[in-house]
């Protein structure tokens, strides 16, 4: 809230320290909730080849379009559960890639990567980092990776949460901003939460929600700024 203020500079508002913002949201009853115990759904294909481990944990990029991470999350429906999968750009957390569907099967992850590289053709030869789940192991979803030229990264052995853990906390994010205590998603059909989740990374996320990695930009603001700097120079 505080880097919110910051960002926006209402004109006639002193900004008061952070410490006071956290104060006055105590006051009001605006309280991050505990967080739910994480529900890992993908499961590793023991058989198949894997990847490399190339981020080793570290989640940063200096130039965009370079560094990407990638996973799928699951929602229940009253007529079904929705599976999302994302890409992200370990840039700006910018989400670059989105598709949704009532399976998990690699046939999910080819259209998120076939719709980054559509809106961000200088994705070609990024790294895009996954777990070692059978989607990601698939010769459907390898193909679509050599088709584009992108470098295949996964979790090291073993699996570890820890190993995509930036993925996996901006799902956490989406589902407490968008869902937990708002709307019971199992009252809802799948078609509703797929207008939701569209909504909140393709306009929300990427261009109005600030990120404290992002020194409380939001992801596109970010990126404007960088290319504009380029520009500059």
């Amino acid at each position: 809230m505080y880097q919110a203020l910051l960002l926006k500079q209402p004109e006639g508002v002193r900004i008061p320290k952070e410490r006071t913002v956290c104060r006055v949201m105590e006051e009001i009853g605006l309280r991050h909730r505990p967080k739910r115990k994480p529900n890992g759904i993908t499961k590793a294909d023991r058989e198949a080849h894997k990847s490399g481990d190339l981020p080793k944990r570290n989640f940063t990029s200096a130039e965009p379009l370079k560094k990407c991470i990638t996973d799928i999350t699951e929602i229940k429906a009253k007529n079904g559960k929705l599976y999302a999968s994302a890409i992200f750009d370990c840039f700006d957390a910018a989400a670059l890639g989105l598709a949704m569907g009532t399976n998990m099967k690699a046939a999910l992850c080819r259209p998120t990567l076939e719709n980054a590289v559509r809106s961000y053709p200088a994705l070609r030869k990024a790294v895009i980092h996954s777990d070692r789940g059978a989607q990601y192991t698939s010769g459907t979803y390898r193909k679509a990776v050599h088709k584009y030229g992108i470098l295949q990264s996964m979790n090291s052995a073993g699996g570890r949460c820890h190993d995509n853990a930036r993925c996996e906390s901006m799902w956490a994010r989406m589902k407490e901003e968008l869902f937990y205590g708002r709307y019971h998603t199992e009252e809802m059909n799948i078609e509703e939460l797929k207008t939701l989740i569209w909504r909140y990374f393709i306009s929300y996320w990427n261009n109005r929600r600030i990120c404290s990695a992002n020194e409380g930009l939001p992801p596109m603001v970010k990126r404007q700024r960088y290319y504009k700097s380029l520009d500059a120079a």
